[in-house]
């Protein structure tokens, strides 16, 4: 199954508008809170209508603004999977995952469904419970069960984990992205969280202000975000302005830094460098640096550095495994930052 989404909406001073296409994957839509994720998923889901544009799920037509067409949710055949995982507090487990086989009118065809998808999940043990006497995870796995037992042709997930612990996302997020998978559905996985998304998703679609900055293969956009909201949300924390020396190498305004580069891009006007991509050591952007402050991390050290001598606007900040430090632990430190990792940005 694949999904075209083409759609414009309104809303007071905030405008979405977003394009993207996903086919046999899991796309995710990242970005920061009030970028128009969780809006883009419900215009899908129809439960949001967009004031222009076009949905399709393969070449079934949910939405048509020029064509007035505008199916009902219930039409629509997606599966939400809302961040509170929205199940009926008044019924067990077994009556809210039955509840989601609407479209099998057989009584006993859609019993053996529920059972069928209950084993598939492992909670059968938990049919006969509430909601309220369930974990989170459960909870989750019981909404996930009710939503792939309306056989829905693609599946849409709102911040999954929200409501879970941190400790419990990694096991069930694996699983969660496992069971799409199996099913072979077309998932968009909403989410502003950079390590889940860059786990799950194959496609990454970026969100700012309710539009998409950059989308492509997940490893090629976090390699290279080309934006400065981009690289934000892909965990950069080094970003400044840019000034152009020469055909080769320009220079970070904010840290008083000059780097070499292999080739400046048009349209360019900031600069990234990732704290975990500054090595120890002389290269060809090497650096003698003065130790501002040292930040203690469960497993490494985080370093606010300025260029001895210097005195720049914002200090540059340097991750270093926590053994690496303290074998070093010196008031200056020698950085190097190779030329293929120095990220050159547009300006969103």
């Amino acid at each position: 199954m694949s999904v075209f989404v083409d759609i414009e909406k309104k809303l007071g001073s905030f405008n979405l508008s977003v394009k993207f296409k996903a086919e046999n994957e899991i796309l995710a839509l990242l970005g920061a809170s009030g970028c128009g994720k969780s809006m883009t998923l419900k215009c899908i889901a129809g439960i949001e209508k967009p004031d222009r544009g076009i949905i399709k799920v393969d070449d079934r037509v949910l939405f048509d603004s020029e064509k007035k067409i505008d199916l009902t949710p219930q039409e629509r055949r997606t599966g939400f999977l809302f961040q509170n995982y929205a199940l009926f507090p008044n019924m067990t487990v077994y009556k809210n995952i039955r509840a989601g086989a609407v479209r099998e009118k057989d009584s006993r065809q859609k019993d053996a469904s529920v059972l069928e998808i209950m084993e598939k999940l492992d909670i059968e043990e938990l049919r006969d419970r509430y909601p309220h006497q369930l974990s989170g995870g459960q909870q989750q796995r019981a909404a996930l069960a009710r939503i792939l037992v309306s056989k829905p042709d693609i599946l849409l997930l709102d911040e999954p984990f929200s409501a879970l612990d941190q400790h419990l996302r990694f096991r069930l997020e694996t699983y969660l992205g496992d069971i799409i998978r199996e099913y072979g559905k077309t998932a968009v996985w909403v989410s502003h969280d950079r390590d889940e998304v860059y786990r799950q998703a194959e496609t990454v679609a970026i969100m700012s202000r309710g539009k998409i900055d950059v989308s492509g293969p997940i490893k090629d956009v976090f390699a290279a975000p080309k934006t400065r909201s981009a690289a934000s949300i892909t965990g950069c924390k080094n970003i400044s302005p840019l000034k152009f020396i020469s055909e080769n190498r320009i220079k970070a305004l904010d840290f008083d830094m000059e780097f070499n580069v292999p080739e400046i891009p048009e349209g360019v006007s900031f600069v990234g460098v990732r704290m975990n991509e500054v090595e120890v050591g002389t290269g060809e952007n090497s650096f003698v640096c003065e130790v501002l402050e040292e930040i203690e991390n469960p497993f490494s050290f985080t370093l606010m550095v300025i260029p001895k001598g210097s005195s720049p606007k914002e200090p540059f900040l340097v991750t270093l495994k926590k053994n690496q430090w303290l074998d070093i632990k010196a008031k200056y430190i020698t950085i190097n930052i190779a030329p293929e990792h120095v990220l050159l940005l547009r300006d969103n």
